[in-house]
């Protein structure tokens, strides 16, 4: 009988692992993908103001349960540490899966930090080497309850503010931009000060 219990065990155990199938083969993870880049992978020029300053084609899959919006934040974080964003969204339906390249009229939009104009603008960070920009995508219990019309006075921190208590879920694409040299120095030469006389 002893040598018996724990074959017995083990049976039980391996039908009961058929019925009751691990969360996440369930789930499975809430992802953000694009179809033009990978994670961590570079950005092309064509969605920065090196190029036509398009916005990112996004895919996502596996929303957390009782998703009933996204908002969506693209932003960076230069080296003095204030993040900078180029993309605040929300109330985009629970039904949406993907944004094309330029992608109109999915939710609502809020300003951003480059020229506090309602939408997008494209990255144009300041000198040479590799810039990491995070797009996050949250899922959302309900609307973020920021108004009925797209705002500029909506920022990233005013969205995350909204949302933090409704948050289900968060899926995150970094990507990275090194601007050409000349680019770079253009950028620099023209915000730069007029030298002084």
């Amino acid at each position: 009988m002893r040598l018996r219990s724990p074959l017995i065990a083990a049976c039980s155990l391996a039908l009961l692992a058929l019925f009751i199938p691990h969360a996440n083969a369930v789930q499975g993870a809430f992802t953000l993908k694009s179809p033009v880049v990978t994670e961590a992978g570079a950005l092309p020029a064509a969605y920065t103001c090196d190029g036509a300053g398009s916005t990112l084609p996004l895919k996502w899959t596996n929303p957390p349960k009782g998703t009933k919006s996204y908002a969506l934040v693209m932003h960076h974080v230069p080296p003095e540490g204030v993040a900078h964003w180029y993309w605040v969204a929300w109330d985009i339906p629970s039904t949406t899966t993907q944004l094309a390249v330029n992608a109109k009229n999915f939710g609502k939009l809020g300003g951003n930090s480059v020229n506090r104009n309602i939408g997008y603008t494209p990255p144009c960070s300041k000198g040479p080497g590799d810039k990491t920009y995070t797009y996050t995508l949250y899922a959302l219990s309900k609307s973020a309850g920021l108004g009925s019309t797209s705002t500029a006075t909506v920022s990233r921190d005013t969205l995350l503010a909204a949302i933090a208590p409704i948050t289900l879920g968060k899926a995150v694409l970094n990507v990275t931009y090194s601007r050409p040299s000349s680019a770079a120095t253009d950028t620099q030469s023209s915000s730069a000060p007029a030298p002084r006389s």
